[in-house]
């Protein structure tokens, strides 16, 4: 079973991180909702404190977002949780919304930054943006894991590329301790496993183009967009409404960037509230 912190009681909360990131993402919203509610805050499959050695032999889809969800409601059975609010953004908001669409009895409501939805994946082919996604074409190749995995100096240097360019606000930084938990051996390599299982591809971005959408998310949905973030700009906010038929609310927070649970902690604690 997967890693996790768990502090408070009453209406249980889980907080689903990103890529690159871990549990430490919810280091500045944890103390904010432990005296409100039971607040759950794991390491994803392949991250953190649940990443270990005999995860390298393993096949990429095993981190995938269906597993990563079925880990999830793992964690959620021994807890002895019926349902929960779901809080998440990058990994976490594609997972959260998986587990919404898949198992909406589980899940009492959603918080997502910038979430995912099907317009915004098809957006990220368009000229203007695609150069955005570039890393995850290359974490595809074994290159991405000889240059980097393994090494501290490597791994501080590559995901300092991805806090800086996609954080807004000065939270959003590298840590000593993430830098250790991805220059473990192999560590690197599993984390980006998501992207090697199709979970976030541009080929899979290029896939949906064709397909007919997913059914909607109809559970109660909040949405928090960072404006400054790169990846998914303001514009890309347009069909949330066709993607999650229960929309809440939609806040644009104008001077924030990728990691809205870092970034904007006070209002991610204040959208969850709403739901207990």
């Amino acid at each position: 079973m997967i890693s996790y912190a768990h502090e408070g009681a009453g209406v249980p909360v889980v907080c689903l991180h990103g890529w690159p990131g871990a549990a430490s993402d919810y280091r500045a919203l944890l103390p904010l909702l432990e005296r409100d509610a039971q607040v759950v805050v794991p390491d994803l499959l392949g991250f953190g404190a649940s990443f270990g050695p005999a995860d390298v032999e393993r096949p990429a889809t095993d981190f995938g977002r269906d597993a990563q969800g079925a880990a999830v409601l793992e964690l959620m059975d021994h807890l002895g949780f019926e349902s929960a609010v779901l809080v998440g953004y990058d990994v976490g908001s594609t997972t959260a919304a998986h587990l919404a669409r898949t198992a909406p009895e589980r899940v009492r409501a959603l918080v997502l930054g910038n979430a995912i939805h099907p317009g915004s994946a098809a957006a990220s082919l368009d000229d203007d943006h695609r150069a955005e996604f570039w890393y995850q074409d290359f974490h595809q190749l074994e290159l991405a894991s000889r240059l980097v995995d393994g090494s501290a100096e490597a791994v501080r240097t590559y995901l300092e590329h991805f806090w800086s360019h996609w954080g807004a606000r000065g939270i959003a930084a590298v840590t000593d301790e993430l830098v250790e938990a991805y220059a473990r051996p192999g560590a690197f390599t599993v984390s980006v496993n998501w992207y090697r299982s199709g979970s976030a591809t541009l080929r899979t971005a290029l896939a949906m183009r064709d397909q007919d959408p997913p059914p909607p998310v109809t559970v109660p949905t909040t949405v928090l967009w960072g404006d400054q973030d790169p990846l998914f700009p303001p514009r890309l906010a347009d069909g949330l409404d066709r993607a999650f038929t229960d929309l809440r609310g939609v806040h644009h927070l104008e001077d924030v960037g990728h990691f809205v649970p870092l970034e904007a902690a006070n209002e991610v604690a204040a959208a969850v509230r709403a739901f207990l």
